[in-house]
């Protein structure tokens, strides 16, 4: 069952807060505020908790960024599912393998977030994990062509990962939680 528009409308409306202040904000991807500020993200709330149908609201949104060319990129959010990290790792899993089923391979690639995100070898409360710590477990679909358009324009885009886990470690975990959290 879908939610109503005004919990639709908050949830959008946090995640939007979480872009600009944190990933925007922070500089965590520098082609971001270009696509806040053309308003080319689309966000799609996904209210079902059943992996079959997250992964088909998946496959919907790769054919909705192949009909509307005016879509830089999706951020498809999953309020209710995929709390556990471990579980959304698999969703993150079968949405790459679902998308060169699909035929999408080098066309669409996906971007992962998540409110508990850990990178390998690093300990949970590492503030390098804030990088990619979101409000909500999402999946950001982005069109690979816009990707290395960008990057080829971009000096040392190798540096980026790198820059970023400098930037969150300075700030620390208590202060990137914080700014994480004022977006709820």
């Amino acid at each position: 069952m879908a939610y109503d528009k005004d919990k639709t409308d908050k949830i959008i409306g946090q995640t939007k807060k979480w872009i600009v202040d944190v990933v925007v904000g922070c500089n965590f991807c520098p082609f971001a505020a270009r696509e806040v500020k053309n308003n080319t993200i689309h966000y799609q709330v996904e209210s079902a908790t059943e992996l079959s149908h997250c992964l088909q609201s998946f496959l919907q949104e790769c054919l909705r960024l192949d009909a509307e060319e005016t879509i830089a990129t999706t951020i498809l959010i999953f309020p209710d599912a995929f709390q556990q990290f471990d579980d959304y790792l698999d969703l993150v899993a079968l949405a790459e393998k679902l998308l060169k089923k699909s035929g999408y391979e080098g066309v669409y690639q996906v971007a992962s977030f998540h409110p508990s995100y850990r990178f390998a070898k690093t300990a949970a409360d590492d503030p390098e994990n804030y990088t990619n710590r979101s409000l909500y477990p999402m999946l950001h679909l982005l069109r690979e062509e816009q990707i290395e358009k960008a990057l080829s324009r971009y000096p040392n885009p190798e540096q980026i990962p790198a820059d970023n886990i400098n930037f969150a470690r300075e700030k620390g975990a208590t202060y990137m939680r914080m700014l994480r959290e004022a977006c709820l």
